[in-house]
């Protein structure tokens, strides 16, 4: 549903500044160590399309004098920000991989209402959100449980890149963003808005939005603690160490009987072995257990 997706092929006869393999080896090195990226940028090609334009906006006559204003000037750390957004597509839509949302709704949400029943609390958080499609379809189904009524309910969105997010936050969708949607709930939550649809507001206002660089696992604190996360099809994209580390935080971000949601190809495999593994009748999913 949400996260990075590997731009589509490119043409080799591609003009611009030419970019040498030790200068592509810099610039993966650098982007990896800044967000853990790693498959999807091994192109020259791909760095050279993406990138030649920023050289020419900062008077740069190569991709080494690129790589050392990333790694040096004061203006590096948001050029790097930008050059990842470059660099990554992102492309989701509502109500995406419908048969994990069909375990969520029906064999997660009934648990955690009784576990969570004293504090009718519930807060997931959407982790690599992309364009927000992701967050305002668990709140459309956190909304539609009856179980759930009067309960503070609160999905938060994260995502590396500041466009994506801001974008999430005004919350308007062409009709592509539908092509899974029953029809019901593009009724009852959104306004159209002739070409658009639009969030309503009091949906709305159950979502919150904040970029996040999921390697900046010190900052997941101000999230609080999580009852699912849902990190759909990121952690594919990131090396090896990067997933280790993030699926790490994750864990102790959730709340105690918390549950970690990936997209359907990915698993936790020589990653962690903190988390139980939980069968569900159509889905795979990893728990933080109820004590350690």
């Amino acid at each position: 549903m949400s996260g990075v997706k590997p731009p589509p092929p490119l043409r080799p006869d591609y003009g611009g500044v030419p970019i040498t393999n030790e200068e592509a080896r810099l610039l993966q090195e650098i982007v990896e160590e800044y967000c853990g990226l790693l498959h999807g940028i091994s192109s020259t090609f791909l760095l050279q399309r993406r990138l030649s334009p920023r050289l020419a906006a900062l008077g740069l006559a190569t991709f080494s004098d690129y790589y050392h204003y990333l790694r040096y000037d004061p203006g590096g750390p948001r050029e790097l920000e930008d050059a990842v957004e470059r660099l990554t597509t992102h492309e989701t839509y509502l109500f995406r991989e419908q048969y994990q949302l069909d375990c969520f709704v029906g064999e997660l949400l009934p648990e955690i209402v009784v576990r969570q029943a004293h504090q009718r609390r519930l807060t997931v958080w959407s982790a690599g959100c992309s364009t927000g499609e992701e967050v305002y379809t668990i709140a459309i189904l956190l909304r539609e449980c009856e179980r759930l009524r009067g309960w503070s309910l609160r999905v938060v969105g994260s995502d590396i890149s500041r466009k994506v997010v801001a974008r999430a936050r005004r919350g308007s969708y062409g009709p592509s963003s539908f092509r899974t949607t029953p029809a019901i709930y593009q009724r009852t939550y959104f306004r159209d808005a002739g070409g658009s649809f639009d969030v309503r507001e009091d949906l709305r206002a159950m979502c919150s939005f904040g970029q996040l660089n999921l390697l900046a696992t010190d900052r997941f604190h101000v999230l609080g603690n999580c009852d699912v996360i849902f990190c759909r099809n990121v952690l594919m994209y990131l090396a090896t160490p990067a997933r280790m580390r993030i699926v790490e935080a994750f864990y102790d971000t959730l709340s105690p009987g918390g549950y970690l949601l990936l997209g359907h190809s990915e698993s936790l495999l020589n990653l962690s072995t903190r988390f139980d593994l939980v069968h569900l009748r159509n889905d795979l999913v990893y728990r933080k257990p109820l004590s350690p």
